[in-house]
């Protein structure tokens, strides 16, 4: 429920959000050390690769409020904290479109000259590479876990079709509840065209508009009137999102954990679904999860 699952932003939950991925790889790299696998980390989003990054020309995002300093926290230093995990991945893969941040990322292979050569750093669009990545890899000999954390809207659903397709990949995704999906919702239902393709490239269908929007009919004057009323709430958004996720992968976390701004306002949610259709893993990995987003 995002009522009950909701971690308001500012003092630790910075450290919180990047403990609950720590808590996850460790506990990953563990469960299948002595497994004959190469285990991979992918991080889509890997900025700097640790906690300075800042958005420049902050005015001409179509989210405004990711350049508030609040937001940008949220969105560092997945890639520093997966190269402190012990047992270590055999493969380290942290993709960034910037190549400013890209130039700073390469960096990491100097900080942690034990990993330098697991480390394989692209500075690549996430969806193009990704889905490439998930085409072109072995997975029957391969098993990684996928952090995506854009800054918007940015994860199309054909990459999460093919992160799913491989059955080998467990992945967290950060889905842009408030700061996305809600405020392209407008009231009225007269969404703009490129609007209503970006959420169609999120939910990989059309469908959500009937979900979101109730046709209501009433008797006017000399005819009838007919009126459109949004429904789709933070909950039924996060519902749906869900849904559409357990229509690919193995297995979903039912509840997903809320993080808000400090006026309470929903801004982003965390997901996570496991890509290995087999019952033991779909045991292990769900149990890890929901142990982690529940406490």
């Amino acid at each position: 429920m995002v009522a009950k699952q909701i971690q308001m932003f500012g003092g630790d939950w910075t450290e919180e959000k990047l403990e609950m991925l720590r808590k996850y790889l460790a506990a990953y790299t563990k469960a299948l050390k002595d497994q004959p696998f190469d285990l991979k980390y992918i991080d889509a989003f890997a900025g700097t690769g640790y906690r300075e990054l800042k958005i420049e020309n902050s005015s001409q995002l179509l989210f405004p409020e990711l350049a508030d300093e609040e937001a940008q926290n949220f969105l560092k230093g997945s890639a520093g904290i997966s190269l402190e995990i012990s047992p270590p991945f055999d493969e380290y893969i942290f993709i960034e479109k910037s190549p400013q941040r890209y130039a700073e990322l390469l960096k990491l292979k100097d900080r942690y000259p034990k990993l330098a050569d697991r480390i394989r750093c692209e500075n690549k669009e996430c969806n193009i590479f990704i889905q490439h990545l998930c085409r072109k890899i072995d997975w029957s000999e391969n098993r990684a876990v996928l952090f995506l954390d854009p800054f918007g809207m940015q994860v199309k659903w054909e990459t999460m079709q093919a992160i799913a397709s491989t059955g080998a990949i467990d992945v967290w995704i950060l889905f842009p509840l408030g700061v996305g999906v809600n405020r392209l919702l407008k009231r009225d239902g007269n969404i703009p065209s490129g609007w209503r393709t970006r959420l169609d490239m999120v939910f990989g269908t059309t469908d959500w508009y009937k979900r979101f929007y109730q046709e209501l009919k009433r008797q006017g004057l000399f005819e009838e009137v007919r009126e459109v009323k949004k429904t789709g709430d933070f909950q039924s958004i996060s519902d749906y999102y869900m849904e559409r996720l357990q229509t690919i992968f193995a297995s979903v976390v039912g509840k997903p954990k809320t993080f808000c701004n400090s006026k309470g306002n929903p801004l982003f949610q965390l997901h996570f679904a496991v890509g290995n259709p087999k019952p033991a893993a779909i045991k292990i990995a769900m149990r890890i999860a929901e142990y982690i987003l529940e406490n």
